[in-house]
């Protein structure tokens, strides 16, 4: 009976997070396609060349979202969650307001860094400017999505991020066809979608039992350290994506110019949907691991870990035969103008670079399951192994090595490899937890 309850939370908690995951991604996934068929390849680069900065600011919110959620999960028993929630959205207003300031005054500088030609600078920097600017309501829905999530209302989170992702496809066409507003259009849709979330959310605070609220309380500098390592991990795995995007869009511009840019457009934008799946998973298992690890249930941390490990596998191995099969026609809706170029270098990046969404999936999870049960060392080592230490050089020596399909390769080389090092702690980690009990 334990296990069909554990199975039942499990599949209520990950299905919704998947889904509003899924939901969220199409912020970017649903540019990609209006801007492709409003603005052709150019609007594309441009695109992709912004799209690094929307990492970083999601990175930032999810940081602060999940760690906070995190600590509040596992400290709900204390009666220090009004402090939690409270530090959370203090040091998170940092960044945000640090954001905004870069929106008003550096979004130039910000431009000519990423490498822009004259052909797309121009479209680039706005995208870039009102994504920055915007960038307090995007931190403030993630760090809500998560709190609200924790708090045993997965369901109304994932009508959040539902609703503003759905928000922001109808907005896009609004502004870029009949408004005809272009690349402004496109980051104004995407910008006002976290708004829209943010409202939906506000019915949590009807609750009467609603389990954090906004509080005087004092600000205590070791409790944004501890949310900060425990939230760290997602930070690194959003801002691993945008780091990646920009060594691949350098490394691309030199080898195959803006048509080559464009077509990583549609493969890195792909990416975004199918790794916000493995990031629904999870983030449905984190509050159910952190509330049985905070109770000592030491059974129903490794069953949820094994659940999500196992649905992990499932659903990427379905995903890549379906990229594989779908390669074409998938390029052809970012396509509209037909080059053949374009089509040729998508497709074949496609069927490369999805061979490693297998190793991705577990790596999120088990980097999840090390934060939600407190091991900051091993969830930081797998995230900074996935962002910082080994893509950069992998995407430049394969890239010397073999061009564009050296390009593709250095993704699921750098996942595998992430992989076998993650799967080493984790059997130290069971090691040293069945050497505790004895």
């Amino acid at each position: 009976m334990q296990n069909t309850s554990c199975l039942k939370e499990f599949a209520k908690y990950t299905s919704l997070n998947v889904l509003g995951m899924i939901g969220l991604s199409c912020y970017i996934l649903a540019d990609t396609f209006f801007v492709a068929k409003g603005l052709g390849t150019n609007g594309l680069a441009a695109l992709n060349l912004a799209i690094p900065v929307y990492s970083f600011i999601h990175g930032s919110g999810l940081m602060f979202g999940i760690g906070g959620a995190t600590k509040f999960s596992i400290s709900r028993k204390s009666g220090l969650s009004d402090l939690i929630f409270t530090n959370t959205l203090f040091f998170a207003g940092i960044p945000a307001l640090l954001f905004f300031l870069s929106g008003l005054f550096l979004s130039p500088q910000i431009t000519a860094l990423l490498g822009t030609d004259s052909q797309v600078a121009g479209m680039t920097q706005t995208y870039l400017k009102m994504i920055l600017l915007f960038a307090p309501a995007f931190m403030l829905n993630d760090i809500l999505v998560c709190f609200v999530r924790n708090d045993k209302n997965p369901r109304l989170s994932m009508l959040a991020m539902l609703g503003g992702s759905m928000a922001n496809i109808l907005l896009d066409y609004i502004f870029i066809f009949p408004l005809g507003m272009g690349i402004f259009g496109v980051v104004l849709a995407t910008g006002l979608a976290p708004l829209i979330s943010i409202a939906i959310m506000s019915g949590h605070w009807m609750k009467k039992n609603k389990g954090f609220h906004l509080a005087k309380t004092e600000i205590r500098g070791q409790t944004a350290l501890h949310i900060l390592s425990l939230g760290f991990p997602s930070l690194i795995t959003e801002v691993s994506s945008g780091i990646v995007i920009i060594v691949f869009n350098v490394i691309i511009l030199g080898l195959e110019g803006n048509v080559g840019v464009a077509a990583y457009g549609i493969i890195a934008n792909l990416s975004l949907v199918v790794i916000s799946i493995f990031t629904g998973i999870a983030q449905g298992i984190q509050p159910l691991i952190s509330s049985a690890y905070g109770c000592g249930d030491s059974g129903r941390i490794w069953r949820m870990l094994q659940y999500g490990l196992t649905t992990a596998v499932f659903i990427s191995l379905a995903l890549y035969a379906g990229i594989v099969w779908g390669a074409a026609p998938i390029t052809a809706v970012f396509n509209s103008e037909q080059n053949p170029k374009l089509q040729e270098i998508a497709e074949y990046g496609l069927r490369l670079y999805f061979t490693g969404i297998l190793a991705a999936g577990l790596n999120i999870i088990l980097s999840i399951f090390f934060t939600s049960t407190e091991q900051a060392v091993p969830a930081h080592i797998i995230s900074l192994l996935r962002g910082l230490v080994l893509i950069i050089p992998l995407a430049f020596f394969l890239a010397g090595l073999w061009g564009m399909t050296g390009v593709w390769l250095a993704f699921p080389v750098m996942e595998l490899a992430c992989a076998l090092t993650g799967a080493v702690i984790y059997k130290r980690s069971c090691s040293q937890s069945l050497s505790a009990s004895r």
